[in-house]
């Protein structure tokens, strides 16, 4: 669910950035790198984060903070309606949630298995995740079409949302701490 809301937006930003906040594809995609950028800036501190509070926590956190983020977006539509630099600071917000999802979802799902399972796992991780990365431009890009441009971080926030009710369901895969 998280690849589905992720990259509806990563997808689609620079068209709903420009047809609703009239901004060119250079000031959209600068959004885009910010997030980047604060992804990259926290891979290393929520690993360490994550040894600390646990893998599930911050993939919850970084959902949370990611729906957060998706839904001031929509609000943003309406509010502002146009370019401002608050849009870096939702972004990097972005960025910052991204890292912790990213960087826990496939170690959490290798703990999960026996070492000779691990090639198993991991395509199953990478086939889910990139099935998820092909359907969702086409149904983002239809309801954009069919329903508006409106529906672009609604969309975003529900699968965001889904992602956060499956991970309560999630009962292993925390680091096994070594003897």
């Amino acid at each position: 669910f998280w690849f589905i809301s992720y990259n509806a937006v990563t997808t689609w930003f620079t068209t709903y950035a420009n047809a609703k906040w009239s901004m060119s594809l250079g000031e959209a995609n600068t959004c885009l790198l910010v997030a980047n950028g604060g992804a990259i800036l926290c891979y290393l501190p929520i690993g360490w984060l994550s040894g600390k509070f646990g893998r599930k926590k911050m993939i919850l956190s970084g959902i949370t903070i990611m729906t957060i983020s998706f839904i001031a977006s929509f609000i943003y539509t309406f509010t502002i309606g146009k370019f401002t630099p608050a849009l870096y600071a939702i972004f990097l917000l972005v960025g910052m949630a991204w890292a912790s999802i990213s960087v826990n979802s496939l170690p959490m799902v290798l703990e999960m298995c026996k070492g000779s399972e691990i090639g198993k796992f991991t395509g199953l991780y990478y086939t889910f995740s990139m099935a998820a990365q092909i359907v969702t431009p086409v149904a983002t890009g239809w309801l954009m079409h069919y329903v508006g441009y409106n529906v672009l971080f609604i969309y975003a926030a529900i699968f965001m949302a889904a992602a956060f009710f499956s991970m309560q369901f999630v009962k292993h895969g925390e680091a096994v701490i070594a003897k």
